[in-house]
């Protein structure tokens, strides 16, 4: 994997991450080029990683070995037409795409039929490397293709391979937006915690380590989530009242719906860019 040239469409938060993460595992700067029409965007990225990044070279991707789309969802029809343009066929990269929204066979159509493609759903956390990332490859792409995708992706965190395109939609309504849902569950324990008079800076610390302390309690138990939930419930004690005014509250309705919800959405923002009109 690391005697493999990359080049990066797109330089943005998570393009900067990936080539952060790269970097961090011993990956050498020389293999890494980017192309970005932004300039405060290649600015960062060569002051940060000292990688060459280019306003628009699209030639630049017959030197590479993958070909990392992270670009904009509404700017990947005009940069993959670019692409195709400059693109050596008898050297075809492996594209992988990390840009929400954007399924294959769009980018098949955009950018040729004839390469091997894997579609990648990160989540913000990849920006301090503890992201987690659901993939899913085409038939072109190979176990060689999928192993450098997986390389590249944990990176900056976890990986999970899917069996359905259409799961993407799934995994970007539960770990592409769920970092949200937590930041406003502690947004709302740490706003309650002041009303009721503990001082702010009190207040952040003990809802941020707490959070902490649940994820790792789950991660390193071999109990469920439920099961945990349940052995810190005793009868009658305070965190039985709580769960049970969030219970009658209907929060596993609320919870229900905010997934189908961001999961519909999905599937409309990749029917209006995967559009030609």
């Amino acid at each position: 994997m690391k005697d493999l040239n990359l080049c990066f469409i797109g330089c943005g938060n998570m393009g900067r991450s990936l080539i952060g993460g790269l970097l961090a595992d011993g990956y050498r700067a020389d293999r890494l080029c980017g192309i970005d029409p932004n300039p405060q965007q290649r600015e960062i990225t060569q002051g940060r990683f000292g990688i060459e990044v280019y306003e628009d070279n699209p030639g630049i991707v017959n030197q590479a070995d993958i070909l990392v789309l992270a670009v904009k969802p509404q700017q990947m029809r005009a940069m993959l037409t670019s692409l195709a343009t400059a693109m050596n066929r008898a050297r075809a990269p492996l594209v992988i795409s990390v840009a929400a929204g954007i399924r294959i066979a769009t980018i098949e159509r955009w950018l040729g039929h004839d390469l091997a493609v894997v579609r990648a759903m990160p989540n913000t956390p990849a920006i301090i490397r503890t992201g987690i990332t659901g993939l899913y490859a085409n038939q072109r792409a190979t176990p060689e293709h999928r192993q450098q995708a997986e390389s590249l992706l944990r990176s900056v965190g976890a990986v999970v391979w899917v069996g359905m395109e259409e799961h993407l939609d799934i995994v970007t309504a539960l770990s592409g937006s769920g970092p949200a849902y937590f930041f406003l569950l502690m947004e709302l324990l740490e706003r309650a915690a002041v009303e009721q008079g503990l001082p702010a800076e009190q207040a952040r610390l003990l809802t941020v380590e707490t959070a902490l302390g649940a994820a790792r309690m789950v991660m390193e138990s071999s109990h469920t989530a439920a099961t945990l939930r349940q052995q810190v419930t005793s009868p009658g004690g305070t965190t039985e009242a709580a769960i049970q005014v969030l219970t009658q509250g209907g929060i596993e309705q609320l919870v229900r719906q905010a997934l189908v919800a961001a999961r519909n959405r999905s599937v409309e923002l990749a029917d209006r860019f995967g559009s030609d009109a």
